[in-house]
């Protein structure tokens, strides 16, 4: 807004001050019979209060110059009272402002702001009464002996003035700053009913009064308790207008000498009138305010309670409160849900600083506002996922909008310190009515669908029941899982490691192989079906754990078998080479077993040692330490070079089947598995080569060098106790 823009609309706030004042002037003046009488009470002097305490005191000079328009109108005083009156009314306002604004900012609706404008009245009234009355005396308008009447005339009008104006307009122009709030459908009829109410009052009140003036205030209790009906059930506002409406009716009453009052009344009456008015006016907004506040605070710990703090966004508890009121909207459908994970915060996090990844969830949150249609519901879960619930959104609306709120990610940064951060993120989609899929059955797939997305690479959308998305499958292996943990449903399997050449047959050699039965149907799952899940969910360190402690057990317990094994060989996760406590658990397993612990030989993929070549290396080191030997599982899959297998200290390698598989038709595959023998048998390792399926491949296989050989063409895995019964009498023979 420019400079002529703002006198424009400042010349047009103070015009609109200077009419109020003269109508509320007009008004008081109208219960002036004589002039050295002081009016009943004074309105205008709340307006003038109320100017200052929105405008501040630099506006107190349109208070001199209202009145003064009002003393060559309405009401003419002799020139000798003129600038008394006119200094007596500036001098109070600009009193009772300061008094009022001392303390903390107004405008805040809390019993505190009510006080200080009480003080600010009461400042106000002393004041402008005090150079009131001392004008009146000077111009002769009062003798001595009626000064003390005067001054208490004048100081309880203007008083009352304040405390029944004031708060009006300063509620008022405090809803005027707002948006307009629609009322809640129960509040509807009760507010008719009030006003009903009200009326009501107001008519018996001077029905009854004109029939008899002992009534006269007695029954001014009849909208008293309208008032506090409305201090107690609705906005502090309404209770401000039905004071003012009551004291200008039981004012005016007794300003005209009407329903019972006499038109000119000792000054004694005159106060207790104007004291009880006072109360009538202070006491309803007392409580309004004091409820008010209390409906301020609930709302605060409410909001506090639903909001993340972080985001200012919905928590899960509240974006699945409003989720279950926007459900009862039939013309919502169809709905969509869409889950958001963002898939770099951690890195955000580890890299710079936690303070900067709340800065980027702070970004990302702001830019998901802006994507927001009328009914959709954007939440923070925590952490770095968000979900959106989607309004009308068809299958190919629900996808076109997903992708938007992907790119919306992408393009938001936050700068913290020196750099700019970014992220993509992950969107699990899932479709859904109302009437068909429960809210938590769809939030669950979405979920799901998200950690899909995640698995494929991230920075996509996956939708839930899509051909790369099964919503359901991973949470239930998970529930399988833990439940095989807890009642021993994982099985141990055996296949042997066969020698290619006399110089290897030193004893029987085999890996354990990990089943799981279905303890619902009994049916015998293999890994590829179940460790993804455990993997994802973090579990496949506790089978890795478990396989340990079964296999120590079943060797423990069967000391026959176990003296003819010349290695059992367990696999390792890539979890479990992650895990600090791995090492001592072994530690601690093998220091009370009397299994040796150079039979037991861990394998790990090549895969899981690149993801931390260094951490791996210790982790083998320390179980070699134990006696312990070790196999790199899947060898030329992956990124090891043979730089680096060197520094992998292992005592095996294990040749990819998909090599050994083709040794006999594809040149390449000879070439590898024969090259990683070479280097192998050069770093004092001996290889192993998997999937040997045929007699014709493993004789290749002998002829290349290659130690040992596991595969079809050796046997098939077979339960423990089956392949423990099955080489007894092979091993005893030997």
């Amino acid at each position: 807004m420019n400079a002529t823009s703002t006198f424009r609309s400042n010349v047009a706030i103070a015009a609109a001050w200077i009419a109020a004042y003269i109508a509320a002037s007009a008004y008081a003046v109208s219960f002036i019979a004589h002039e050295d009488e002081v009016a009943l009470f004074w309105p205008a002097s709340g307006l003038a209060l109320a100017m200052v305490l929105r405008h501040g005191l630099r506006w107190a000079w349109l208070v001199p110059v209202a009145l003064l328009l009002v003393h060559l109108t309405i009401s003419p005083v002799s020139v000798r009272f003129l600038p008394w009156s006119l200094a007596a009314n500036f001098l109070g306002v600009l009193a009772g402002g300061w008094a009022a604004t001392r303390g903390a900012e107004l405008q805040r609706g809390l019993v505190r702001d009510g006080l200080q404008v009480v003080v600010g009245g009461v400042s106000m009234a002393l004041v402008s009464g005090l150079f009131g009355s001392a004008g009146m005396w000077y111009a002769g308008m009062v003798a001595t002996p009626q000064l003390d009447d005067t001054l208490l005339r004048w100081v309880l009008g203007d008083l009352l003035g304040v405390l029944s104006v004031t708060p009006v307009v300063m509620l008022a122009l405090r809803r005027l700053g707002r948006p307009p709030q629609s009322a809640r459908p129960e509040h509807v009829g009760e507010s008719l009913l009030w006003n009903i109410a009200l009326f009501a009052s107001f008519l018996l009140m001077a029905w009854g009064m004109s029939a008899s003036s002992a009534y006269a205030l007695g029954l001014s209790a009849l909208p008293l308790t309208v008032m506090l009906w409305s201090a107690l059930r609705f906005s502090p506002l309404r209770t401000a207008i039905s004071v003012l409406l009551t004291v200008l009716l039981l004012g005016g009453f007794a300003g005209l000498g009407l329903a019972g009052f006499r038109a000119s009344q000792p000054t004694l009456e005159v106060a207790i009138l104007l004291m009880y008015l006072c109360l009538i006016a202070v006491l309803p907004m007392v409580l309004a305010l004091t409820v008010s506040e209390h409906r301020a605070a609930v709302r605060r710990l409410l909001l506090r309670a639903s909001t993340d703090p972080l985001s200012g966004l919905p928590n899960r508890g509240a974006f699945e409160a409003q989720v279950r009121q926007a459900l009862l909207d039939p013309s919502s459908t169809p709905l969509a849900l869409a889950y958001l994970d963002l898939d770099n915060l951690k890195l955000v996090n580890d890299t710079a600083s936690h303070r900067a990844g709340d800065a980027l969830i702070v970004a990302v949150a702001n830019a998901l506002r802006t994507q927001m249609q009328p009914g959709d519901l954007l939440a923070h879960l925590g952490g770095d996922e968000f979900v959106v619930l989607l309004h009308n959104a068809s299958p190919a609306i629900a996808r076109e909008r997903a992708q938007a709120l992907l790119r919306t990610v992408e393009n938001s940064h936050c700068r913290f310190g020196e750099e700019d951060f970014g992220t993509t993120t992950s969107i699990g989609l899932m479709q859904f009515n109302p009437e068909q899929t429960e809210f938590a059955v769809a939030l669950s797939q979405a979920d799901a669908a998200c950690f899909k997305a995640k698995e494929l690479g991230g920075d996509r959308v996956c939708v839930a029941g899509s051909a790369d998305a099964d919503p359901t499958s991973t949470m239930r292996w998970t529930v399988r899982i833990r439940e095989a943990l807890q009642h021993d449903d994982f099985l141990l399997y055996a296949q042997s490691i066969a020698p290619l050449h006399a110089s290897n047959d030193e004893g029987l050699h085999f890996e354990l192989l990990l089943r799981m039965r279905d303890a619902r149907g009994g049916a015998v799952h293999t890994p590829d079906r179940f460790i993804p899940a455990a993997e994802r969910f973090q579990l496949a360190s506790r089978i890795d754990r478990k396989v340990v402690r079964m296999a120590l057990d079943w060797l423990e317990s069967h000391p026959q078998f176990t003296e003819q094994v010349a290695m059992c060989s367990i696999n390792l996760s890539a979890g479990t080479v992650l895990d600090d406590g791995f090492v001592g658990f072994i530690a601690e397993r093998l220091q009370r077993s009397a299994v040796p612990a150079d039979r037991i030989c861990f394998e790990i993929t090549e895969t899981s040692a690149m993801r931390d070549p260094a951490r791996a290396q210790r982790v083998i080191d320390a179980l070699r330490g134990l006696g312990c030997r070790f196999a790199l599982d899947d060898f030329g899959t992956g990124f090891c070079s043979f730089s680096q297998l060197r520094s992998l200290d292992v005592d095996f390698i294990k040749i990819d089947g998909s090599f050994v598989r083709e040794v006999q038709t594809s040149p390449l595959a000879t070439e590898v598995v024969s090259s990683i023998t070479r280097i192998a048998h050069l770093l004092h390792k001996r290889t192993i080569a998997e999937h040997t399926e045929t007699d014709a491949v493993r004789a290749v296989l002998a002829a290349m060098g290659v130690d040992y050989a596991q595969g079809y063409a050796i046997d098939r895995p077979q339960p423990l106790e089956a392949y423990a019964a099955a080489m007894a009498p092979a091993s005893i023979r030997a």
